[in-house]
């Protein structure tokens, strides 16, 4: 039997074991309380108000692994509300993508030849301040809404689709019977071959990857891929790596995408970092994306040229394998953009 125990523990014969859905609850969502945990105080005063309009949301997890005292930390900037948030930027919009141009039906976009993406859920684990979904109207739009019905339908309608890919928020922080529902419905369309998980979960909340979501993705008949998304070697622990290990036992491809970001990992240095990082966990570095010009992520942009520069300097260091492509999503392309 499961009991619980003060924090964020469980106990199972008197073992301590992460529950990821009470981990989940217990995540930092005021900012002045992170700048605390972090012994920023100081910076409290220049924290835009009502968090520019989108929530802060961390795991503690994920905090553990910011620098204290540190106002440049790498992991902090991804996530801290800044007053750059509330600047107009010529060129910047709230659909950053064209994703409600392809919408094909209830929580459905098709993009591109062969996939059809599901926004799968609204909810993440944590608050990218790039997130190029952060004016979504998820509300309107989720998939697994009537046990994932219309968006079926839809897949069903159109034998071309091979394979199925699940975004949103993360579609991760559904339950695993909920994702259960999905891969049963999907038996009844022979033509997806592939499902593409597109997750931040493994890397900020590591715990998610339990024995029932391990025991899912194992039974699942169709080929599996998996895509992180993480931006700085600091993101990795041995929490992360267990849960990379845990996803590729259960037959999963694991592949990465990062996002450019000013501040954060735009130097030589800390992209080849990464890719060596994301390499020893069992990851392959996929896409280096330049940033989705959503409203509120301006400060965060990166130049084309510097973005080559710096794609150039990581080709003469490493490994052909270990080097993402540099690409851009224009709303209304057949395919990622490569620069």
């Amino acid at each position: 039997m499961i009991t619980p125990s003060p924090g964020s523990r469980l106990t199972v014969a008197n073992q301590p074991i992460e529950d990821w859905r009470q981990l989940w609850r217990d995540a930092v969502t005021d900012a002045r309380e992170l700048l605390q945990l972090l012994d920023l105080t100081e910076l409290a005063s220049s924290l835009p108000a009502g968090d520019a309009g989108f929530a802060l949301r961390v795991p503690r997890g994920f905090v553990a692994r910011m620098r204290k005292g540190d106002a440049h930390d790498p992991l902090l900037l991804q996530v801290l509300p800044q007053l750059a948030e509330n600047l107009d930027a010529p060129g910047f919009s709230q659909d950053a993508v064209g994703d409600m141009a392809s919408r094909a039906a209830h929580g459905v976009l098709h993009k591109y030849e062969g996939r059809a993406l599901l926004i799968a859920s609204g909810s993440c684990a944590i608050n990218c301040r790039y997130c190029f979904r952060r004016h979504f109207p998820y509300g309107e739009e989720i998939a697994a809404a009537g046990q994932w019905r219309q968006a079926l339908a839809h897949v069903r309608q159109d034998p071309s689709i091979s394979e199925l890919i699940l975004s949103g928020g993360d579609p991760l922080s559904l339950t695993t019977a909920k994702l259960v529902e999905l891969t049963t419905g999907l038996a009844q369309v022979p033509s997806v071959t592939r499902l593409r998980i597109h997750t931040r979960l493994p890397v900020v909340l590591p715990e998610r990857i339990d024995d029932g979501l391990v025991q899912w993705l194992s039974a699942s008949p169709h080929q599996k891929v998996v895509v992180l998304h993480a931006n700085h070697p600091h993101e990795f622990d041995a929490s992360v790596d267990r849960a990379c290990a845990r996803l590729r036992e259960a037959g999963v491809t694991l592949l990465n995408q990062a996002v450019l970001l000013r501040g954060i990992n735009d130097d030589a240095d800390t992209l080849a970092a990464l890719s060596e990082r994301l390499f020893a966990a069992g990851v392959l570095p996929y896409y280096l994306h330049q940033l989705d010009r959503v409203s509120g992520a301006a400060h965060f942009e990166v130049d084309d040229q510097r973005a080559l520069e710096l794609v150039e300097a990581i080709r003469q260091r490493l490994p052909g394998y270990l080097v993402p492509r540099l690409v851009r999503e224009v709303g209304g392309d057949a395919s990622k953009r490569p620069l």
